[in-house]
């Protein structure tokens, strides 16, 4: 079964205290999931009203659609982050 996971946020998540930070993907385009590797550096100038679905490889985006999840309540929860 196919699914549509939604992502959105647009850096890595930094896992700390160690003795070295980890960096945890948090856009999901990682090819060394769960590990960043940069690849959010191609999703930050995304529109934040469009949802993007990626191919199976997460390196192109397939199709774009109005995000209907969006809106003034989604804007406000992130900024809570």
């Amino acid at each position: 079964m196919a699914r549509l996971v939604r992502f959105d946020r647009t850096g890595p998540i930094k896992i700390e205290p160690q003795d070295k930070p980890v960096f945890i993907c948090g856009c999901g385009l990682s090819q060394n999931l769960p590990f960043c590797d940069g690849a959010h550096k191609t999703c930050r100038g995304e529109d934040p009203d469009t949802l993007y679905v990626y191919d199976a490889d997460r390196q192109t985006v397939v199709e774009t659609r109005p995000d209907s999840a969006a809106g003034p309540d989604t804007d406000e929860e992130k900024s809570n982050e």
